[in-house]
């Protein structure tokens, strides 16, 4: 069994989601299944396209009928160099969803999801992308991840102007410490019938109770006694912007310069 390093993958900021071993995310899949659960998502960048595969390895490990377990996952984030290697154009897609069945190890896949709004790619080249995939039969579902409320409406309308695959669901930011959302993503979602499910619930840890508002900067950081900022591998929580009093100016700015056109939330990922 290869070692925590070779699980990652990647040493981007993706590489510091999951750290765990097959046996023990095996462990974990199974539990869930136990407990009723029966809808995984992923992403073909977390720790570098691992997490796809120790999902897949898990479900076939665990004998889970196909018809079970419902398996989203997502494409946007670099997988490769080169202008073609990102983004939301059709022949990332394309690329994108063939490496993730494989890596799955399933002949297609119940939610494909774009993982991040791409302003060098018309939307109505990224919809008939999708739309082709879904008459493939490779993709049963298509949605969207952190896209704001226009952006959705306006793909929406492309799809049925054409009549095409519409987006069927949002996975965004939502938490009762950032409650943005409710602004106009979803009214919108509930006028468009569009389904939402929410990442960083936990707001980066703050509502876990692993460090407080009033917390020294230097506690919410890192390590404790430490004074660093978080690597810049890795975007800053909203926690610990908070907690450091991090000024929004100079926030934003980091943000715009590590994460260029993937997230429309105020609040950088967690």
């Amino acid at each position: 069994m290869p070692g925590n390093d070779d699980l990652r993958g990647s040493s981007g900021i993706w590489s510091q989601i999951g750290d765990l071993q097959q046996a023990d995310a095996e462990r974990l899949v199974g539990q869930a299944l136990d407990a009723g659960i029966n809808f995984i998502d992923t992403a073909d960048v977390y720790a570098g396209g691992v997490s796809e595969q120790i999902t897949g390895q898990a479900l076939k490990n665990l004998k889970v009928p196909r018809e079970n377990v419902v398996v989203a996952t997502k494409v946007f984030g670099d997988t490769s160099p080169g202008p073609n290697g990102r983004g939301a154009s059709r022949s990332h897609i394309l690329d994108g969803v063939k490496a993730s069945l494989k890596r799955l190890q399933l002949d297609h896949i119940d939610l494909y999801q774009i993982h991040g709004f791409d302003p060098a790619t018309p939307i109505e080249e990224t919809v008939r992308a999708l739309d082709l995939l879904v008459r493939q039969g490779h993709v049963r579902y298509v949605g969207v991840s952190n896209w704001a409320a226009w952006q959705i409406v306006k793909a929406l309308g492309i799809a049925e102007r054409l009549g095409l695959a519409r987006f069927d669901s949002l996975q965004a930011y939502y938490t009762v410490a950032g409650r943005d959302l409710e602004r106009e993503i979803v009214p919108m979602l509930a006028s468009e019938g569009v389904g939402l499910m929410v990442w960083s619930p936990l707001a980066g840890g703050l509502l876990s109770g692993k460090f407080g508002r009033e917390q020294p900067a230097r506690r919410a950081a890192g390590a404790p006694g430490s004074t660093s900022r978080p690597s810049t591998g890795t975007a800053p929580s909203t926690a610990w912007m908070r907690c450091a009093r991090w000024p929004r100016r100079a926030a934003s700015r980091w943000r715009r310069s590590r994460w260029p056109g993937c997230c429309t939330s105020r609040r950088s990922p967690a």
